[in-house]
């Protein structure tokens, strides 16, 4: 059971300064697996940039030499969250090219499921804005990629970041060949993402939105998975699964108030990695978005690669104090399948 990482130093030169989205996420991330002997046990992908024809896929050219401009003049504040530094515009351009090159050793069989270990992240940046500290969609722009060098039909993109990938949304809203799932803190930012935001034309019903209360942990997010995300996999046939994988709500994590543990996270990416077993031939792709709290995120992310190993899993920061009453969302839940008639 071949399992692979995408990663590259270049993703350090991503300098954000005094950030919560630092080159110090994935530096933990790679002590982990270092530390812990499973990186010995992965297939390491060297990354490529992606070509400006690959991110306008997604991006309007003008933003895309907007970005390239902007690190050229020693980087910057895009908004009130998104900063670059000179070096980001190639460190960006590897992060889109590390998600496509995940897709393409899944797809040409140079290992069974991938995980690109990128930053800048990349599901909140839109066709033209920059924005929660992405710059160009890393995931939008692999599933395009897919879409048109494998002439796939049909791609599903699962998002458990605790917030909306509303970029992501935008880039399929209007495409039935993409289904697009999110499961996020509701009310949060980006403010997108409400149950009612389903896609359209033929594409209606290709978005399913899961906007989670404050409070939500291991057993609301496994119950989202098993009674909506489930059945609607089953029903849209994916001939490949891509996953936004955010950490963020982890119970530790310093920007949301979700109580999912390390544990949580890993028999999520069970149920991903069985649909794609059931569905799709195994073939799956994972690129990291959020996830801020460094310990929680290394220990999430080293789970994440047990279970596409199949390794048994540890949480070394076990469950979460008790700081909310996990909300009742059975009615959340009941209305999400009656809008996407999931039974």
């Amino acid at each position: 059971m071949a399992a692979g990482y995408v990663y590259h130093p270049i993703y350090l030169e991503h300098d954000t300064g005094q950030h919560v989205e630092v080159a110090a996420r994935l530096e933990a991330i790679i002590s982990r697996l270092e530390k812990s002997g499973l990186e010995s046990k992965l297939t390491l992908i060297e990354p490529r940039p992606a070509t400006v024809d690959e991110i306008a896929l997604v991006h309007q050219r003008q933003y895309i030499k907007e970005i390239e401009e902007k690190a050229a003049s020693g980087g910057g504040w895009l908004d009130s969250d998104t900063v670059m530094s000179a070096d980001s515009y190639q460190a960006a351009l590897y992060a889109a090219g590390g998600v496509i090159r995940a897709v393409e050793a899944v797809m040409g069989g140079e290992v069974s499921s991938a995980f690109a270990l990128v930053r800048p992240p990349g599901h909140h940046a839109t066709s033209g804005q920059a924005m929660g500290f992405c710059l160009f969609n890393n995931i939008a722009i692999a599933a395009r990629y897919a879409l048109e060098k494998y002439s796939l039909e049909r791609i599903l993109i699962i998002d458990f970041d605790v917030h909306h990938g509303n970029g992501t949304q935008e880039a399929f809203y209007d495409n039935p060949r993409v289904m697009y799932i999110s499961t996020h803190q509701y009310p949060f930012y980006p403010g997108t993402g409400d149950i009612n935001e389903t896609g359209t034309g033929a594409a209606q019903g290709t978005t399913i939105n899961i906007p989670l209360p404050a409070g939500c942990g291991d057993g609301e997010y496994l119950a989202v998975f098993e009674q909506v995300i489930v059945p609607a996999a089953r029903r849209f046939k994916p001939q490949f699964i891509l996953v936004s994988t955010g950490y963020d709500g982890h119970w530790a994590d310093p920007l949301a108030m979700m109580q999912v543990s390390v544990s949580g996270f890993a028999r999520m990416v069970g149920i991903i990695k069985g649909l794609a077993d059931e569905l799709c031939g195994g073939r799956l792709a994972l690129t990291l978005e959020g996830g801020y709290h460094l310990e929680a995120l290394a220990a999430s992310v080293k789970a994440t690669f047990d279970v596409l190993l199949g390794n048994a899993t540890d949480d070394p920061l076990g469950a979460p104090p008790r700081r909310f009453e996990p909300p009742n969302i059975n009615s959340l839940v009941a209305e999400v399948k009656q809008i996407h008639k999931l039974g």
